[in-house]
């Protein structure tokens, strides 16, 4: 099977090496060296893109491979952090649960053991914190969906409407990115009592009975002097209503 192709010229070189008949050869030469370099010129422009895309690509990897390295460092211990909080929690828990009154009462041993266990707990913290875990109680700032957790409301006019009064758990942050979140009480206002009337409007209505009272007696007063007394009927003794089932002998008996 014979090559179609066989005999076509595979350059704009080879086309531009054979003049036409008849054609000019200085013309024909200086043709084909303009197209030469109009060809050379287009392959070094596809060139100089090629090399700009593989260096912006490689620049952009770079970056998201440092990126994904420095996330990996600072947020790898998230699940670890996480599961750590519930010990912290119940040592700060049974702190906590211990009353004043008893700690100072308590013996040598019982004060030792408390002793320790709050070292164990600072210790604790201050080793999260050098992980990039850090504690924090919002008591009174403002209330933040993003931060924290509404357990509920708290009734309380000394504070502004949305504060967080009080912190039912601690939240912890590890770098700029939120753990776990702090359960909170935030206040709510209460609402305010209506004003007071102005002197005039209160002197008006104490005013307001007593011209009622008035007009009353007057027009009692008015009605006796008008109506005659209603006449006093003498009810009939009940004795003297004669009984049908009495005989005649019983009644004059």
């Amino acid at each position: 099977m014979t090559d179609s192709t066989s005999g076509r010229p595979d350059d704009i070189t080879s086309m531009a090496s054979e003049p036409l008949p008849g054609a000019d050869p200085a013309a024909s030469e200086a043709e084909r060296v303009a197209a030469l370099v109009e060809q050379l010129a287009r392959e070094a422009s596809d060139n100089k893109d090629k090399l700009l895309r593989s260096l912006a690509e490689m620049e952009n990897m770079r970056r998201r491979t440092e990126r994904q390295v420095a996330d990996a460092r600072e947020y790898g211990i998230t699940a670890f952090a996480r599961d750590v909080l519930a010990v912290a929690d119940n040592m700060s828990r049974a702190l906590s649960a211990i009353d004043p009154q008893l700690r100072e009462t308590a013996d040598a041993g019982l004060k030792s053991l408390l002793e320790g266990v709050e070292l164990t707990e600072r210790e604790l913290l201050k080793v999260l914190e050098k992980h990039g875990v850090k504690k924090f109680e919002p008591t009174g700032e403002k209330f933040d969906p993003n931060l924290h957790q509404a357990m509920y409301e708290v009734p309380d006019s000394s504070l502004p409407n949305g504060t967080v009064a009080k912190v039912v758990q601690a939240g912890y942050m590890i770098g700029d990115r939120m753990l776990r979140p702090a359960l909170v009480g935030v206040a709510k206002a209460r609402p305010k009592p209506p004003p007071a009337p102005p002197p005039e409007e209160v002197a008006a209505r104490a005013e307001e009975p007593v011209e009622e009272l008035a007009e009353h007696v007057e027009a009692s007063a008015n009605d006796d002097t008008d109506e005659p007394a209603p006449d006093i009927v003498d009810e009939p003794d009940i004795l003297d209503i004669p009984n049908p089932l009495r005989s005649p002998k019983s009644r004059s008996t």
